[in-house]
């Protein structure tokens, strides 16, 4: 993947986290501890991330994580929730900040490489981390593409809340909530529904 094919970076996130997230950013795992906010993340994988990056030598939990591609298996096992969830857009002028890692799939994987940005996105297999699925009758092969589908973006500690230029929602419930929220802010006219990347 090129840097000029980066249109746009994906964050996760159930809707009440919103508030906070306008008031101190996306932040790492360790940050949001402190705060008062919803997870919807898997206790398992987050024990997996509990590690060091190789190469890095950061704790991978010291790092704001985004995805290039948001429709994937954690919005899937999330499809059921997708009234209480959102996703904001982010710029994709991230990538150019100090410090950023490009992982070549899902971050908690034994098998995924990390490099610096710019010059991880080499390592970004577009056919995988846009597919509109990520199984195979190749058993294996699954494991790929379900590892590389869930390439990330990971920042240093925080992603301050003016890298956000858009926020999508799978309804016209969910939208009304993000309304309430945001209370005329600017993003309320960037709101965007999209059944689809909510498996809707």
């Amino acid at each position: 993947m090129k840097r000029s094919e980066v249109k746009a970076l994906y964050f996760i996130t159930p809707i009440e986290n919103l508030e906070s997230i306008l008031e101190h950013g996306i932040v790492c795992f360790h940050s949001a501890k402190k705060l008062v906010t919803k997870s919807i993340a898997d206790p398992v994988i987050q024990e997996r991330r509990e590690k060091i990056i190789p190469g890095i030598n950061k704790k991978l939990h010291s790092f704001a994580n985004l995805y290039f591609n948001p429709r994937n298996p954690m919005m899937y096992k999330r499809k059921n929730m997708h009234q209480e969830l959102c996703v904001l857009h982010i710029d994709a002028s991230i990538l150019d900040e100090t410090g950023v890692i490009i992982s070549d799939g899902n971050a908690s994987s034994a098998y995924t490489r990390f490099e610096p940005s710019p010059a991880g996105l080499k390592n970004i297999d577009i056919g995988y981390v846009f597919a509109k699925y990520w199984t195979s009758d190749d058993y294996f092969e699954g494991l790929q593409c379900k590892r590389r589908i869930c390439a990330e973006v990971l920042v240093p500690n925080k992603i301050g809340s003016r890298f956000i230029c858009g926020i999508l929602v799978s309804c016209v419930k969910s939208q009304k909530k993000v309304e309430e929220i945001l209370g005329g802010d600017q993003l309320s006219d960037a709101i965007t529904i999209n059944k689809d990347l909510f498996f809707q």
